[in-house]
């Protein structure tokens, strides 16, 4: 299948010369959600508005369903919604307005049924008619996302769509995107909440200093690069571990009351009954034991720390 958008080889140098992007490849499928995950700075956003025609590119190819995003701007730029970082200026005017007035400057006729369906699909149907100036900032946040989708685009640009809303909020815009994914809209999503892309990404894609330095789905990003830790509560504290111990690398908290080993998920042998002999010979007892999973936040930040 011909992904949604294709990006080749692209690079971009400001005046200056500041690299913000350097020769970045990068497939997206249609109708996946997409993490793009990157520290401050790393080019997140200057490669998401050279994709929608707001940045102009130094060198190398973006096409948007087989489009070239510069030759045919308009066909390239009417399939993509964007939602920016930034709240909107438009304040004193009403979620109503501006749904109507984007989906006019995309040259789409009118369709009253549809603005009221995007609008109440974001729960704002009922402040259609407040100004944004009097609304909340997750609410504003939800007007972002309605002025994207007023004009039925296929590609919907999330640039962190959650910055600054509570948790309850941000597990509502959760479900939004889903919902968005379902109809069959393809998400690219930015974040600086690594627990937003473990939930919502199909895949995951890394980028820092300018470079991708990983894409990924993010099952077998978690699976192939997520570590398990095995914790133990000691019956008894300990000052130090037995030398008898010491092939299975094990952290002793500071307390002395709890033990942690690391393994592979890969590897056959997680070697976890070997160390509970190990323990029951050395007269180590434990109260209790659970396990864990390294999460997607401690993956990208390895990576990151890694390259």
């Amino acid at each position: 299948m011909q992904p949604i958008i294709s990006i080749k080889n692209l690079t971009k140098t400001y005046d200056g010369g500041f690299q913000a992007l350097k020769n970045v490849s990068l497939d997206i499928n249609r109708g996946e959600i997409f993490g793009l995950l990157g520290p401050n700075g790393a080019g997140k956003t200057t490669l998401i508005n050279i994709v929608c025609g707001i940045v102009t590119k130094t060198s190398g190819s973006v096409t948007v369903d087989g489009f070239d995003n510069v030759g045919d701007y308009r066909q390239t730029r009417s399939r993509i919604g964007l939602v920016p970082q930034e709240l909107p200026t438009d304040t004193f005017e009403t979620p109503g307005n501006v749904a109507r007035f984007s989906r006019g400057l995309f040259g789409k006729a009118e369709n009253p049924e549809h603005v009221e369906k995007v609008l109440k699909s974001l729960s704002l149907w009922d402040k259609k008619d407040e100004k944004i100036l009097m609304l909340s900032g997750g609410m504003k946040r939800r007007v972002l996302i309605a002025k994207a989708l007023a004009h039925e685009p296929e590609i919907l640009f999330l640039d962190e769509p959650t910055a600054g809303v509570d948790v309850e909020l941000r597990h509502d815009l959760w479900d939004i995107v889903r919902s968005l994914r379902e109809s069959g809209v393809t998400v690219i999503l930015t974040t600086h909440y690594i627990e937003e892309a473990e939930q919502l990404a199909d895949r995951v894609g890394v980028i820092n200093h300018g470079e991708i330095i990983l894409v990924e789905e993010k099952n077998r990003l978690m699976r192939e690069l997520g570590k398990k830790q095995l914790v133990l509560q000691l019956s008894e504290s300990l000052a130090a571990l037995p030398a008898e111990l010491n092939e299975y690398h094990l952290e002793l908290s500071e307390s002395g009351s709890e033990l942690t080993y690391h393994y592979d998920t890969k590897q056959n042998h997680t070697g976890i009954t070997a160390l509970l002999a190990a323990l029951h010979t050395a007269g180590i007892k434990f109260n209790d034991l659970n396990t864990s999973q390294t999460s997607l936040e401690e993956i990208f930040v390895g990576l990151v720390n890694q390259q």
